[in-house]
């Protein structure tokens, strides 16, 4: 079976207060990230830090795209305010000052390399 050419995808994830891995650019394919929002739905200001990671070599290199980031109660902010490209298992990182109220979105092309 062939390989898609291009895939629209959307992310979803409640952000918690451990780093994790939201997006990971499969094999095969660039990953294009097109939109990035994490909603503050509580009403206290909370942090949010993003990043991304890259594997050479054995060795992982992050690099924060935002660093404990405010964002206010009931209010949204855009991560990345152009776009992003990951290559073949690039990975984004995210995680919160608060686990329960900060909500990301993603949207994401993959296109065949």
């Amino acid at each position: 079976m062939a390989l898609a050419l291009k895939v629209f995808k959307t992310v979803t994830k409640v952000v918690t207060t451990n780093a994790a891995a939201i997006y990971t650019a499969p094999v095969g394919y660039t990953g294009v990230i097109l939109l990035s929002q994490c909603a503050n739905i509580g009403s206290d200001t909370h942090t949010v830090s993003f990043s991304h990671k890259r594997t050479v070599a054995g060795i992982a290199v992050t690099t924060e795209i935002l660093k404990d980031f405010p964002i206010s109660g009931n209010d949204t902010a855009n991560l990345l305010p152009g776009k992003l490209v990951l290559e073949s298992g690039d990975v984004l990182i995210l995680s919160a000052s608060d686990g329960i109220n900060m909500k990301f979105i993603g949207s994401i092309l993959e296109t065949l390399n």
